[in-house]
């Protein structure tokens, strides 16, 4: 069983090989879809915020894939006058936040997060697991 330190590392370890692919990401997070935040690699981001913003955004983004009649929700892009903001989910219990500047090349971004949406989904469901295995047994009366 891997410690918590080092499953941090590996999920900042990925958040920074992303920025190393893509450069213009001026900003990224994983956060739990409840909104909190997970690991980071923001500077200058109110990133507790964002992971909590990103869990709504989510929550809506599900409502509407569902009325759509659509399977399970997976990202989201927002564009704006400053860049973008795209979210991608890391397996079910774990989002992926990513900023980046408005010239960014954003079918590179979705090519690098989808990539990396894998590595995240695995090292948060080992995290998930290896918190459960330290749970204490439940009284059984």
């Amino acid at each position: 069983m891997r410690t918590d330190a080092e499953l941090r590392g590996e999920l900042l370890a990925e958040l920074g090989r992303l920025r190393q692919a893509v450069p213009e990401i001026t900003g990224c997070l994983v956060a739990s879809t409840d909104g909190l935040l997970i690991a980071d690699d923001a500077q200058a981001l109110v990133v507790e915020g964002v992971a909590a913003l990103a869990a709504a955004c989510l929550g809506v983004s599900q409502r509407i894939a569902d009325s759509a009649g659509h399977d399970e929700f997976r990202e989201v892009l927002i564009r704006s006058s400053g860049g973008y903001v795209a979210m991608y989910m890391a397996g079910h219990g774990a989002v992926l936040v990513l900023l980046a500047a408005a010239d960014a090349n954003v079918g590179l971004l979705h090519h690098e997060a989808r990539r990396a949406t894998a590595v995240l989904s695995r090292v948060v469901a080992d995290a998930v697991l290896s918190f459960s295995q330290g749970l204490p047994e439940p009284a059984r009366w």
